[in-house]
């Protein structure tokens, strides 16, 4: 840093953005260079990812978001919630972080190589972005290679993949991938239609559905066209009944 005292002046100087700016200083006269521009953020290590669950951070930053909302953490009723109730609640939800979490999916012979459809998976998750609940269902179809799974696993794998801090667009994508490489399915066609609490709660607060599809692998158009009639018999659409 170049300092010149006592000079009064008004120069043309470049922003960050590149573009000229006037610079105004009555006592002294800074000349930066690049390296001194950019501020350097300093990140305690304490807030830094960690694997698995950090109980204690969740109580830190439950405490601290109580302060922030002006309210008393050590009133009778907010102690539990930022020391024990908060923690747990984001332990759960945060499971399909977790690998450990995952249910262990048993195979077994597959007795058809024809399209499995389960509909109606009931779905919670939470959007990362502002760390609020969609829920809605969960429609998955795959066809088998050599092993099937039993029906309720697929429930159970919907409901740990979602199970975390993500978009509804993520999941979609992880819920498909993530079967066929557990089943080694030839083909899997995931659909989920859910209701954002971030619209319903806050900004434009609106109660809308949003549905998003992946598919992985080989689905031929008679999979489709099964896929779609079952989704279609289960929401009650036209000709669904």
């Amino acid at each position: 840093m170049v300092r010149n005292h006592n000079v009064t002046t008004v120069i043309p100087v470049l922003n960050y953005w590149g573009t000229e700016a006037l610079y105004v200083e009555p006592s002294c006269l800074f000349v930066m260079d690049s390296r001194e521009q950019e501020p350097t953020q300093q990140h305690d290590t304490a807030t830094q990812p960690t694997d698995g669950f950090d109980e204690e951070k969740a109580r830190r930053g439950a405490r601290l978001l109580l302060e922030a909302a002006g309210r008393d953490p050590d009133s009778a009723g907010l102690s539990d919630t930022w020391s024990r109730r908060v923690p747990d609640m984001f332990e759960t939800l945060t499971e399909g972080a977790r690998s450990e979490s995952k249910p262990i999916m048993r195979t077994f012979d597959a007795e058809t190589d024809g399209l499995i459809v389960k509909t109606g998976i009931p779905l919670h998750s939470m959007c990362e972005h502002h760390m609020l609940p969609f829920r809605g269902v969960a429609h998955v179809a795959y066809r088998p290679g050599d092993q099937m799974v039993g029906l309720s696993k697929l429930i159970r794998y919907v409901r740990w993949q979602s199970r975390q801090l993500t978009t509804q667009e993520t999941l979609t994508r992880d819920i498909a991938a993530g079967l066929a490489d557990e089943l080694d399915a030839h083909g899997v066609v995931v659909e989920l239609t859910a209701t954002h609490m971030c619209e319903v709660m806050r900004g434009i607060e609106t109660e809308t559905k949003t549905t998003t599809r992946e598919h992985v692998g080989t689905i031929n158009e008679a999979d489709r066209t099964q896929f779609r009639e079952s989704v279609r018999r289960h929401t009650g659409g036209p000709n669904g009944r």
